[in-house]
C-alpha cells in the first residue's frame, strides 16, 4: 500500500469516528448530544418504544437461554459463540435472573416489587430500549476509533500529560473524551475493547471505566431540571468537572485500585510508551499510527469486529443491567439500607452547614443503585445548597448500578460489585467536600 493510501485510510475512518464520538452538537430539542447518541435516539423513534421492548426481551431470554445450553450442557463449535455463551455460574444465573424479570416485567406478572415503575419497570421501559440503541451505533462505530491509528496519534501525543497526572496511557484520552462528551457507557465500552485488545492493563482498565465515566451533559441537565437550578448550569458543571478531576487524580493512587495488577489480557501487543530517540511524540505517534493503518484489516474484517463487539454488548451487558439494576433499586426502594447507611453522616452533612442535612444524608448513599433517585428525594427540599450538592454528588460518585456499574460488571474488566461498591464511596468521600466548598462559594 503506498504512503498516500495508508494515510488516507488513517485519516478517514478516525475522522469519521471523532466526529461520531466526539463532536458536540445540538438536537431538535435544544439539548447537547453526540451523532451516535442522536442516531440512537432517531432509530428508537422509528422503531417505536414497543418494538424496542420486545426486541430486547427476546434478546435477554436468548441469552438466557444460550448461556444455560453452552455453559452447562454442551459446548459450542464456535468461538465466537463460546466467547459469549460459556460463563461461569454466577454469570449463568444472572443472566437467567435478568431474563425472568425482563418476563415479569413486559407481562406484568408477580409482585409490584419487581414490576413497578421504580424498579424493574424503570430499567426496562426507562434505560434498556436507549442501551439497545447506544449498543447498535456503538458497537458499529466503535472499530473507526480503535483500529485504524488514532489511538497510536493520540496516545503518542499525551502519555505525558495522562501518565503523570491519572497513571493512564495516553490513548485513554480518547475514551475519557467519550465519557465526558458523550456518555458513560460508551467510555465503559471503549475501555472493555481495549482492555480485551491487549492495550490496557486490569489496573488501567479499572481505573478508566470506575473514574471517568461521567454521565452525559444531556443527564446533566435533567438532574439540573429535577431539582429546580437551570439556573446555575455553569456553575454546577464547573464543580462536577473540579470535582471529578480531583477524584480522578488521587483514586488512582490510593487503594483499590492502586493495588489492581498491571498485567494485560493479552501479552502480544507491543505496548511501549516510550518515543524512541530522533522522533518527537508528533513525529513518532503519526509513524504509529500508519504502521496500525497499514496493518487494518479490510472491510469484510471490520464488519465481523463490529458485529461481534455488538453481539457482546446485547447479549452480554444488557441481560445483567436489567439483573443487577432491578435489584439495587429493590433495595434503594423498599428498604431502608440506605437511611441506615447515611444516619451517621447527618453530623457531618450539618457541620459542612447543609441545611435539613436528616434529607440530605438518606440521599448520600443511594445514588449506588440509581443516579436519579438522590434528585428525586431530594428535590422537595426547601434549600438550593443542599439540591445543589446532592445534584452534583450523585454525577460525581458515578458508578450507579441501573447504568454504568452494570455495564461494568457485565464488560471483560475484571471488577466485582464489592469493589465497585469501595469505590463509590470513596469517590463519595473525595468529591463531597469539594462540592460542598464550591457551593458555599456559589451560594
Amino acid at each position: 500500500m503506498n504512503k498516500t493510501a495508508t494515510l488516507l485510510k488513517f485519516l478517514i475512518p478516525s475522522l469519521i469516528g471523532v466526529f461520531m464520538f466526539l463532536f458536540p452538537m445540538t438536537d431538535a430539542d435544544g439539548n447537547t448530544t453526540i451523532p451516535i447518541a442522536y442516531l440512537a435516539g432517531l432509530l428508537l423513534d422509528i422503531i417505536g418504544h414497543e418494538a424496542a421492548l420486545i426486541i430486547i426481551m427476546v434478546i435477554i431470554v436468548l441469552s438466557a437461554l444460550l448461556t444455560v445450553v453452552f455453559s452447562w450442557i454442551t459446548r459450542p463449535e464456535s468461538k465466537m459463540l463460546a466467547d459469549l455463551f460459556t460463563v461461569t455460574p454466577v454469570w449463568v444465573i444472572t443472566r437467567l435472573l435478568g431474563a425472568i424479570f425482563v418476563l415479569m416485567t413486559y407481562f406484568s406478572l408477580g409482585p409490584e416489587v419487581i414490576t413497578s415503575e421504580v424498579t424493574g419497570g424503570m430499567i426496562f421501559n426507562d434505560l434498556m430500549p436507549t442501551l439497545l440503541s447506544v449498543f447498535l451505533f456503538a458497537g458499529l462505530l466503535l472499530p473507526l476509533l480503535l483500529n485504524y491509528g488514532l489511538l497510536e496519534f493520540i496516545g503518542a501525543l499525551f502519555t505525558k500529560i495522562m501518565r503523570p497526572l491519572f497513571t493512564l496511557p495516553g490513548r485513554s484520552t480518547v475514551d475519557n473524551l467519550a465519557s465526558w462528551v458523550g456518555d458513560g457507557t460508551i467510555g465503559v465500552l471503549l475501555s472493555s475493547k481495549q482492555y480485551e485488545d491487549g492495550y490496557y492493563t486490569k489496573r488501567e482498565a479499572t481505573v478508566i471505566a470506575t473514574t471517568f465515566s461521567v454521565v452525559s451533559i444531556t443527564f446533566t441537565v435533567v438532574i439540573l431540571d429535577l431539582i429546580g437550578l437551570m439556573s446555575y448550569f455553569g456553575a454546577f458543571y464547573l464543580t462536577i468537572l473540579i470535582a471529578g478531576l480531583a477524584a480522578a487524580f488521587i483514586m488512582p493512587r490510593i487503594p483499590p485500585l492502586s493495588r489492581i495488577e498491571d498485567t494485560y489480557y493479552r501479552e502480544d501487543r507491543d505496548v511501549n510508551e516510550t518515543v524512541p530517540e530522533g522522533y518527537n511524540p508528533a513525529t513518532w505517534g503519526y509513524k504509529q499510527a500508519m504502521g496500525q493503518a497499514e496493518r487494518a484489516a479490510g472491510f469484510g474484517e471490520y464488519i465481523k469486529d463490529a458485529l461481534k463487539t455488538v453481539g457482546d454488548m446485547w447479549f452480554a451487558v444488557l441481560p445483567i443491567v436489567m439483573a443487577i439494576g432491578t435489584l439495587g433499586t429493590i433495595v434503594a426502594e423498599y428498604t431502608p439500607v440506605f437511611t441506615w447507611i447515611g444516619a451517621p453522616f447527618v453530623p457531618l452533612l450539618e457541620l459542612m452547614g447543609l441545611e435539613e442535612a436528616q434529607a440530605a444524608s438518606e440521599t448520600l448513599f443511594i445514588g449506588f443503585t440509581d443516579m436519579f433517585l438522590p434528585a428525586i428525594l431530594i428535590e422537595s427540599v426547601a434549600s438550593d445548597m443542599t439540591r445543589f450538592v446532592i445534584g452534583a454528588l450523585s454525577i460525581t460518585q458515578l458508578i450507579y448500578l441501573s447504568e454504568v456499574g452494570g455495564v461494568i460488571l457485565g464488560s471483560k474488566i475484571p471488577v466485582g460489585l464489592g469493589k465497585l461498591f469501595i469505590i463509590f464511596l470513596l469517590r463519595t468521600a473525595i468529591t463531597l467536600p469539594i462540592i460542598v466548598v464550591m457551593a458555599h462559594i456559589i451560594f
